[in-house]
């Protein structure tokens, strides 16, 4: 990822507040899929002038412009991730909702060769896995 959100908005001619620059530095700097409110959390703990519909607004915005990508990994919340980041698949854990990120060469050759054997070139893909940790012992 080359650019931050702040300069590919920028690039896009979009209005950035002090309040939006913050809410893209709280997602740049987030490991995780945070919802909107984690990201408020977040934002307001740097800048308390930051309402929560400001971050709904915000994480809209940027969604709409390509910046952000929106998931929902079946727990009723939407999770926000920069749409910028290296592509990785998701393994979602059902009992503590916990989002792990990975990426296997083997299933990304599966893909392409189910994709080309049903007369496609991927374009893009999407993969969530949803499990629950194997019983030990």
């Amino acid at each position: 990822m080359s650019e931050t959100i702040i300069s590919r908005c920028e690039a896009m001619g979009l209005r950035m507040t002090d309040q939006r620059r913050t809410i893209a530095a709280v997602l740049e700097t987030s490991a995780d899929h945070p919802d909107v409110e984690e990201l408020y959390a977040r934002a307001s703990a740097r800048d308390p002038r930051i309402s929560i519909a400001t971050v709904y607004r915000t994480v809209k915005l940027f969604e709409e412009a390509g910046i952000l990508d929106k998931h929902e990994f079946g727990d009723g919340r939407a999770r926000y991730e920069d749409a910028e980041r290296e592509h990785h698949d998701h393994l979602i854990d059902m009992q503590t909702g916990e989002v792990i990120e990975f990426c296997d060469p083997e299933i990304e050759a599966l893909q392409e060769k189910i994709a080309e054997k049903l007369g496609y070139r991927l374009k893009g893909h999407k993969l969530e896995l949803y499990g629950v940790p194997l019983n030990k012992g």
